[in-house]
């Protein structure tokens, strides 16, 4: 539960890691478990299973907390007093957040790391000047970022509660929703990433997510998630889904520098919980992805009825045997005129 505002210090003069470590916690951690719990009015029970939600290993006998660590469980407990929630319910929103931050912290340092490694080549920087280098970047880049979080978080936060709204209108179970769910996948990747070393990889990897993610942010879609090789997307419009797997073909499957792609997509009623979706259309999607032609998008029997007829025209192909599914009979997809 850290969460300090970094300090402002003068850069060592030879900083480690472990001065990198106290410049974003603000502090050297210091204080127990038990310690904190009792001063945050919480029992050392619920600190616990608090710490290991957010991700973190128990570390309760040992000194590894910060008074930023008092602060979070003070704001916890505050937070189920005053909503009326409870502690089971704050407990899953607490694992929400380690295991999204988690992730966006690995991201960062990782992208970070890279921008220091490009400065310590182009100068030909030491190991000391690099390190001054990192601890530079996160005195400074640090606080800013802890700004864009909050602001991206309540961002997203309202576009969530549309998209209930929206999926879920109509529905007696506000997480089951109609949508149509969308798998993008890399034709060969394995085979491929036997092929090139690691910085080729995840450059290949960066680029498809990322050109994916802008084409779906596009049309108001949502990623679920990412695999590398895959992406998974939610989209409430069958047509808009529909244009989704169309525009990524358009910007992944037609560049040579890439390999091919194919999509998977079909239309039910969906679970979301815990920032993912389930149900027969999720594992539809994916199988389709297996049976697609490279560059090609095909699309179960309900998404193609649900799709205006003057602007798609769907071709139901041979039924083949689909993993879990039987025999189906796909069909095909493609635009009859152009988008403006």
């Amino acid at each position: 539960m850290t969460g300090a505002e970094p300090g402002e210090h003068a850069v060592p003069d030879e900083p480690t890691v472990a001065d990198l470590e106290r410049a974003i916690l603000g502090g050297t951690p210091h204080r127990s478990g038990s310690d904190i719990a009792e001063a945050a009015g919480v029992s050392l029970d619920q600190a616990r299973r608090l710490w290991r939600a957010l991700g973190f290993a128990d570390a309760a006998n040992t000194n590894a907390f910060t008074d930023a660590d008092e602060g979070a469980l003070e704001l916890v407990a505050r937070a189920v007093r005053e909503s009326g929630i409870d502690f089971e319910t704050m407990l899953r929103l607490t694992r929400a957040v380690g295991h999204t931050v988690a992730r966006l912290a690995d991201w960062e340092v990782a992208t970070l790391s890279s921008a220091v490694e490009e400065f310590a080549t182009a100068t030909h920087a030491s190991a000391p000047d690099a390190m001054r280098s990192a601890y530079s970047l996160v005195e400074t880049v640090v606080p800013h970022f802890d700004q864009l979080l909050v602001y991206a978080w309540r961002r997203h936060l309202a576009a969530a509660v549309g998209r209930i709204e929206m999926l879920g209108s109509g529905e007696d179970d506000l997480h089951v929703a109609q949508a149509t769910v969308g798998f993008a996948d890399l034709v060969q990747f394995t085979a491929l990433s036997n092929q090139l070393d690691e910085h080729a990889i995840g450059d290949l990897v960066e680029v498809f997510e990322s050109r994916c993610s802008d084409v779906i942010a596009d049309h108001n879609g949502r990623v679920i998630k990412t695999l590398g090789d895959s992406v998974l997307f939610l989209e409430s419009d069958p047509a808009e889904a529909i244009n989704i797997a169309l525009d990524i073909i358009a910007v992944i499957g037609r560049d040579p520098r890439l390999p091919a792609v194919r999509l998977g997509l079909a239309t039910g009623p969906v679970v979301l919980r815990m920032g993912d979706v389930y149900g027969p259309p999720v594992n539809l999607a994916a199988r389709f992805t297996t049976v697609a032609r490279r560059n090609r998008v095909i699309i179960d029997e309900r998404t193609a009825s649900l799709l205006p007829k003057t602007d798609f025209e769907s071709r139901p192909l041979p039924a083949r045997p689909i993993r879990g599914f039987g025999d189906l009979e796909p069909f095909t997809v493609r635009r009859t005129r152009p988008r403006h």
